[in-house]
């Protein structure tokens, strides 16, 4: 190829990820629906987006480096001391009757449908073991499931990657050592402790270096994002010149130690990294789409089918009722968890990187693994993306429209607020950091949340479970500024603060963005004193007229949906909402719950 086709071929490669990202997420369609076509017709239609073409023999190694970085930003999700109670139980249920049973499943079947070997099918099996939150976090989102299922799902689709991603390391080097498959053999086990091994000292070697740039150091955001870049890239590059494949060890080590060891001063947000997670995983699937050509597809087709149809009605119910019998949950919920199940970038990214490989050693079927394996993945994200849905809603599982809002602050105006939206029908959480503003949330009778849950929601990898609005309320203006700023996008629904004083001189109230609430009126000072003089809240139904002096705050929905009267635009209620008011005083009526 010449220059000008290279050129054009890394810039349709680019342009075919980041357009098929963008249109999915405006569809709400995990992005692998989009990708993998992409780049399957634009490799049937073209040569100059074929990474043999574009890049060479060293495809491989990039495949590989690229999925370290994508395991390594997996590995800083998994907060273990998140996973906790009967989750944690149920998780660690499915990931092993899950890994076990799909390797042992699909090894079994393989050569039967595809011809190939038995070492060809125990590294096919080990390839679909994994699942993956880029699949399952995207179809979650559009589902809706109730918070119990969502929680299940994904700490088992985070945690089942680096896992697939270890032992397809040792698979490979067990199958691709020997034609047979003899793990008894005191030189197999050998191997796999020598591989495991060079991964574990690779990891160390990456924690070191990045307590030294994280901890010593104190770099900050721009310069801690590219150290960890470097040392991960460089670690693993290093694990695998000393032993093919132990760099996906060595990154997962990392990014798991770097989250759950105390001391380390990660940096509050990693746009930069996350963006480039994202461009990685469309340009990986784009091009090893690309390489599957519409040949190597008609002889596997058919047997794929099969074989689709095995792991989604058969192997996967059998994995979730065996892994969540006795586990308290419904007969919804784990019919749920029986029919969510896609496979995701770590299948494909391992099949590219180990079927060439085996495939140059002849082992038979070899040349196999990766249209079977693009087949699968395509075919279990379409069905469970059209399917899902459905589903949730026939089981029951879908979580209600109703809102569950979430207050931060104690003040006594504050409070009362909660009183008035619970009293509408509302799920009230509410928060406080303040011990006596605590107890006065307690002496109301709402629920308060656990102490660590600001640092949670600021946490750019974390997400508020359960919360679908936040509403910052504390009389530090700043604060509420800038936590709507770090809260947004970790939490479901929206996330309003209570406006600042018009001559605030506050360094970031004045000037942050965002929803402020009740418009430019109502704020915070306002607020609290008109409250101490004696106004108080009113829920009354919508069709009846709003007494003289009061004012509508919220609007809760016939559905339960809660809308706050904010300056971004105009609440207009309808027969059968509730209406939330303030009011210079008491009123001797009671207010009336929903309905």
């Amino acid at each position: 190829m010449n220059e000008d086709q290279i050129l054009l071929g890394i810039a349709l490669t680019v342009a075919l990820a980041a357009l098929s990202q963008i249109l999915a997420n405006r569809l709400r369609v995990p992005a692998l629906i989009l990708l993998l076509p992409a780049g399957f017709v634009a490799g049937a239609l073209t040569d100059v987006i074929h990474p043999d073409q574009l890049i060479g023999a060293e495809f491989d190694a990039l495949v590989s480096l690229s999925v370290a970085v994508i395991l390594y930003d997996a590995g800083l999700g998994l907060n273990l001391r998140q996973l906790t109670g009967r989750t944690r139980g149920i998780v660690g249920r499915l990931l092993a009757v899950g890994v076990l049973g799909t390797f042992l499943a699909v090894g079994f079947v393989s050569p039967a449908l595809f011809g190939m070997s038995l070492a060809t099918g125990a590294m096919l099996g080990t390839i679909l073991v994994v699942s993956g939150p880029t699949v399952v976090g995207p179809l979650l989102e559009y589902v809706r499931p109730t918070d119990k299922v969502r929680r299940i799902l994904i700490w088992e689709g985070t945690l089942i990657d680096p896992i697939g991603g270890i032992l397809g390391a040792l698979v490979f080097h067990a199958v691709s050592s020997s034609q047979r498959i003899d793990i008894g053999r005191g030189y197999q086990i050998g191997q796999f402790l020598i591989s495991m091994a060079v991964g574990l000292v690779g990891g160390a070697v990456g924690v070191a270096l990045l307590w030294l740039t994280l901890r010593i150091m104190r770099l900050g955001e721009t310069l801690g994002t590219l150290a960890q870049l470097a040392v991960v890239i460089t670690v693993s590059a290093g694990c695998d010149i000393v032993r093919d494949d132990t760099g996906l060890i060595a990154a997962i080590v990392t990014g798991l130690a770097v989250t759950n060891l105390p001391g380390f001063d990660m940096p509050a947000r990693r746009p930069f990294f996350e963006t480039l997670v994202q461009l990685i995983i469309g340009l990986l699937f784009v091009s090893i789409s690309s390489t599957v050509t519409p040949a190597s597809l008609t002889p596997v087709l058919l047997p794929s089918l099969i074989l689709i149809a095995f792991l989604v009605l058969v192997l996967r119910p059998s994995i979730a009722f065996l892994s969540t019998r006795n586990s308290g949950l419904t007969r919804g919920e784990r019919g749920f968890l029986a029919w969510m199940a896609p496979r995701g970038i770590v299948a494909a990214s391992t099949a590219s990187a180990f079927a060439a490989t085996l495939s140059d050693k002849g082992l038979p079927g070899a040349s196999k693994i990766l249209p079977v394996t693009f087949l699968v993945i395509v075919g279990t994200v379409l069905l469970y993306a059209l399917t899902a849905g459905p589903v949730a809603r026939r089981l029951g599982v879908v979580r209600p429209s109703r809102t569950r809002p979430l207050l931060v602050g104690g003040d006594r105006w504050v409070v009362d607020m909660g009183k008035a939206l619970r009293s509408a029908g509302l799920d009230v959480l509410m928060w406080a950091g303040d011990e006596d503003e605590r107890e006065r949330i307690k002496d109301a009778g709402l629920e308060l949340a656990h102490g660590e849950l600001l640092a949670t929601a600021t946490n750019p990898r974390a997400r508020l479970e359960g919360v679908t609005a936040v509403f910052l309320l504390t009389d530090d203006d700043d604060f509420n500024a800038l936590a709507s700023v770090m809260v947004q996008g970790n939490v479901e629904g929206p996330v309003y603060r209570v406006g600042p004083p018009h001559t605030s001189h506050g360094v970031v109230a004045p000037y942050t963005g965002g929803d402020v609430l009740f418009g430019s009126r109502l704020v915070r000072h306002v607020l609290a004193e008109r409250h101490r003089q004696g106004a108080r809240y009113l829920v009354q139904p919508a069709g009846r007229p709003v007494p003289a002096d009061f004012e509508t705050l919220f609007v809760v929905r016939a559905d339960g949906g809660l809308v706050p009267v904010a300056e971004a635009e105009p609440v207009t209620p309808v027969e059968g909402d509730l209406l939330v008011l303030l009011g210079p005083v008491p009123l001797t009526r009671p207010a009336p719950g929903p309905g």
